[in-house]
């Protein structure tokens, strides 16, 4: 028996590679992940954020990327953009870096189409993006925001985008960051909200190393002079009109990161919540031909309880209680834990960070990207916050808090927010310099994905693996007096003998856009008995749409469903 050890090593080691083979694909989806990370490998998005990291610590290397989810093609399927830095006044690479535009495959895999599609940049520093159908033809254009020149790419309907920014009249100056497109004044056309940070250059890092006592550093935004943010009106034939001279945006400066267009108050106009860094956030209520007022003191949704004002970055706004009062969420850096504001109505909120595990396990997290969005179709809102501190160094000078840090899931259950992080997947026990944040359902199995931008590293695509007998509905909306995309209009849904509403909110997270689509979620119920679209300016009419089909998606079109009468 000469060969039984070598034979049995054989067997031993098969064995051991068996279990390694087993142990490894466990790691990569085990089953009761509720999200699994799909390398590049997997998915075809080979691309990388470029951060221009550099000794001296220029601030905007800390601030992208953003990405978004967005159906370039009109094919019905999300295809995926990821916005990069590029050329500016402290950075000039011998190579530009690259935007990237991922066409989706329908089979789980991604073609980058960025070149041909014309959407390469590169020219200036990115930072964010929003996605809209700007002239109503169906197709959605990009607005890429930038320390530096911001860019307008329409969609040529072909596969293809068209710079038009110059002809537009939206050659916005400074550093833009977070924008929404919404029609705030009912015409049935989205208008553009632009969030301006800090009045910036080369020459200001100065001022930064003087603060870190002569060493390069990223300096607080404190430090700073505050900008005012951007307002375009869209004039219907190609070109936007600067109307926030004409408004009280232009006298209201701040460090704007992030916007969410919303309605507080349920008049029908949309209104925006803007968190600013190291400033008081703005709540401005869209009061029509009156203008606009900022309320968010008397709201109590500018300072925190002390009265001090928070490093706001990201935002969103839903209504997480179906009271039919919008709520609103700001994730801010550490020790100021992250804010969930919930509406009392009229204009009022009450601050419930304290006493929840979202203000206890976001203590010493620093937040940007982040959603309310319905992860198991249970028909209530769940949240997902993207984190990671804006300094690399800050371990050096806090044990508690980290550069890099972990993403948290939390799931609504009888009116609380419970961390589910530990149950989300292996993705969720790793640590990243997160950034942006979008929701969308990647391969149209009515379960919401998530990609995330890591500053410096590669995008994170979570498909969502949620598993049980929740049912769901896909709804596309199709304006025709509205605006084409819905934005402002108002679903409401019964099912299983509840009923459910959902206002369609534009921008909210940081520097992202997420699937225009909303996945109303019908619980154990196998139909829906109907859903009904209140229809934002100019026509404000209520139509419902029965017999829709579950488990799939239905495109919702302005003026074919059935009228109904209501206040």
């Amino acid at each position: 028996m000469p060969h039984l050890p070598l034979r049995r090593n054989l067997i031993a080691g098969l064995g051991a590679m068996a279990l390694m083979t087993l142990a490894a694909s466990l790691k990569e989806a085990p089953p009761d992940d509720l999200f699994e990370e799909i390398p590049q490998a997997k998915s075809g998005v080979r691309w990388m954020h470029d951060n221009a990291f550099s000794p001296l610590r220029y601030l905007p290397e800390v601030m992208g990327p953003g990405v978004a989810f967005i159906d370039y093609d009109n094919d019905g399927w999300m295809d995926i953009f990821l916005v990069n830095s590029g050329l500016c006044d402290f950075y000039r690479p011998l190579k530009k870096p690259r935007n990237g535009l991922y066409h989706n495959n329908r089979n789980g895999t991604f073609t980058d189409v960025t070149v041909s599609a014309g959407v390469a940049g590169g020219d200036s520093f990115g930072m964010g993006v929003a996605a809209g159908d700007c002239d109503n033809d169906g197709y959605p254009d990009l607005f890429v925001t930038a320390y530096g020149r911001c860019t307008l790419y329409r969609n040529n309907r072909d596969g293809t985008f068209t710079d038009v920014t110059t002809k537009a009249g939206i050659t916005t100056p400074g550093w833009t960051t977070s924008a929404a497109w919404f029609d705030y004044d009912g015409d049935g056309l989205v208008d553009l909200f632009v969030c301006s940070f800090i009045q910036y250059t080369r020459e200001s890092q100065a001022l930064c190393i003087e603060a870190c006592g002569g060493k390069p550093g990223y300096c607080i935004p404190r430090m700073f002079r505050p900008t005012a943010s951007f307002l375009y009106k869209n004039n219907g034939d190609g070109t936007f009109r600067d109307v926030s001279k004409e408004t009280l945006l232009t006298g209201k400066a701040g460090k704007a990161l992030g916007v969410v267009a919303t309605d507080i108050n349920n008049d029908g106009r949309m209104d925006l919540f803007v968190a600013n860094d190291t400033m008081a956030n703005f709540l401005f209520v869209n009061r029509g031909a009156q203008g606009w007022d900022d309320i968010a003191l008397g709201a109590m949704v500018a300072l925190n309880s002390d009265g001090w004002a928070r490093s706001g970055m990201g935002v969103d706004s839903a209504d997480i209680d179906g009271d039919g009062w919008q709520d609103l969420f700001v994730s801010n850096i550490d020790r100021e834990m992250f804010t969930l504001y919930r509406s009392t109505g009229y204009g009022m909120f009450d601050d419930l960070s304290f006493g929840g595990e979202i203000g206890r396990d976001t203590y010493y997290l620093s937040g940007w990207g982040l959603k309310f969005f319905d992860f198991d179709n249970d028909g209530v809102l769940d949240l997902i916050l993207a984190n990671g501190h804006p300094d690399d160094a800050v371990s050096e000078r806090s044990s508690k808090v980290r550069y890099r840090e972990p993403m948290l899931l939390f799931r609504q259950k009888d009116r609380q927010f419970r961390n589910v992080s530990s149950q989300a997947g292996v993705v969720f026990g790793r640590e990243y310099a997160a950034r942006g944040l979008a929701i969308g359902d990647y391969n149209n199995d009515g379960r919401a994905d998530v990609l995330v931008g890591v500053n410096g590293g590669a995008p994170l695509l979570l498909k969502n693996n949620t598993r049980g007998e929740n049912h769901w509905i896909g709804v596309r909306l199709q304006g025709v007096t509205a605006n084409r995309d819905g934005v402002g209009a108002k679903l409401t849904w019964q099912a299983g003998g509840m009923t459910r509403s959902r206002l369609k909110t534009a921008g909210g997270s940081y520097l992202s856009a997420h699937d225009p689509r909303e996945i109303l979620g019908l619980g154990v119920a196998e139909r829906v008995d109907w859903v009904e679209v209140r229809w934002p300016a100019p026509s404000q009419r209520v139509e419902r749409y029965p017999n829709l089909k579950p488990d799939c998606y239905s495109t919702l079109v302005e003026e074919k469903g059935e009228r109904v009468d209501r206040p």
